[in-house]
């Protein structure tokens, strides 16, 4: 297939082309890009005819900033015929075989959500099709190819796959998380997506677990400081603004008030370090930067807000210059970025240190 579709947030394709066009280079995989201002998506078509094949495997959808989800397609399924669209798909999916699950979807744009109703429908005529075809086996089978049938319009649509080993677990790249009643704001859903995107259910299970140091900077009112709370850690929250009386209420917060760019933890056994600081981003990079070599935590997940333009070149920029800074200073490290589903103007950085050995962060 020659086809890279890729999902992204509306408004954010020129970010998301200007990040496949540079990643696809590097895997010499020549091309160029199609996209339309609010689509939600963007098109990466491929010169070879199998380019679109080498990047859903060996370009990793965690290494992408602004793509929820790709998947290798066709050409345009166009003119879908209303009395029989399954065929035309079936058709079109042809060299596919024995893959595990079936994912019929839209852009996020309201115009495409529209067809979700149908999408719903067409589900299951589609899905015995595609077994009785071949394609698709008769149970689902996670450790199998995902078939994705993209509607972006009524009768038009893009058919393809994606590597279960080298996909989002979400239709159309979007976790679905419910908003608790008892959290200060919304910006909740910020984190609780990021220790979602960063970590595995089981890594959560250990590097999330009850009895761990954390520190919010910038914390009121305690979105974040949240999260951090009802998964059982000590926090100490940093901001001049006042936290939400509950969270204070839990006995596992500890309130500064203080600068966050100036404050240092009185103790030195902190594993999760948070910030959601409305701050100019490479500001907030050199703090991250600042508390990693002085070895005051383990893992950091924080926030970039973005610039109005060139917002791709700006994140790439700041991500370099961290990972210089970090190796100059002889500190191992990984460090992932994602424009989250709850990130608006703004980006999530995982930054993971490597423990030295005998060190305790409990």
């Amino acid at each position: 297939m020659k086809n890279l579709f890729l999902f992204c947030r509306s408004g954010y394709e020129k970010d998301c082309a200007a990040e496949i066009q540079q990643r696809a280079a590097e895997l010499n995989v020549g091309g160029f890009v199609k996209t339309n201002v609010n689509d939600a998506y963007v098109i990466y078509q491929c010169f070879e005819e199998d380019g679109a094949d080498t990047l859903a495997k060996d370009l990793a959808l965690s290494s992408l900033v602004f793509a929820r989800q790709m998947f290798a397609a066709g050409e345009l399924l166009s003119d879908l015929p209303e009395q029989d669209r399954v065929s035309p798909v079936v058709a079109a999916l042809s060299e596919l075989s024995k893959c595990g699950d079936l994912r019929v979807e839209t852009p996020d744009t309201n115009e495409a959500k529209e067809l979700s109703a149908f999408c719903r429908k067409f589900t299951v005529p589609l899905r015995q099709g595609l077994k009785k075809s071949g394609a698709l086996l008769n149970a689902d089978n996670d450790r199998r190819p995902i078939i994705h049938v993209c509607f972006i319009a009524p009768g038009k649509a893009y058919a393809g796959y994606s590597l279960s080993s080298n996909s989002s677990p979400h239709f159309m790249g979007i976790p679905r998380l419910k908003m608790a009643t008892d959290a200060p704001s919304r910006s909740s859903l910020k984190l609780d997506e990021a220790f979602g995107v960063f970590l595995t259910k089981e890594e959560q299970e250990t590097r999330c677990r009850s009895g761990l140091n954390a520190v919010d900077l910038g914390a009121c009112p305690g979105g974040w400081t949240y999260q951090l709370v009802r998964r059982g850690m000590m926090v100490a929250a940093i901001d001049n603004g006042p936290m939400d009386p509950k969270l204070m209420e839990t006995g596992q917060v500890k309130h500064y008030r203080a600068d966050g760019f100036r404050f240092e933890p009185p103790r030195k056994n902190i594993y999760w370090l948070v910030c959601d600081m409305v701050e100019k981003p490479a500001r907030v990079a050199e703090l991250m930067e600042a508390w990693a070599i002085n070895g005051w935590f383990k893992e950091a997940i924080f926030n970039l807000k973005l610039p109005m333009k060139s917002r791709y070149k700006e994140v790439s920029t700041i991500l370099e210059t961290m990972s210089t800074i970090l190796t100059e200073n002889e500190i191992d490290f990984k460090m992932q970025c994602k424009h989250l589903y709850h990130d608006r103007d703004e980006v999530t950085v995982h930054l993971w240190l490597f423990p030295e050995k005998g060190v305790s962060y409990a």
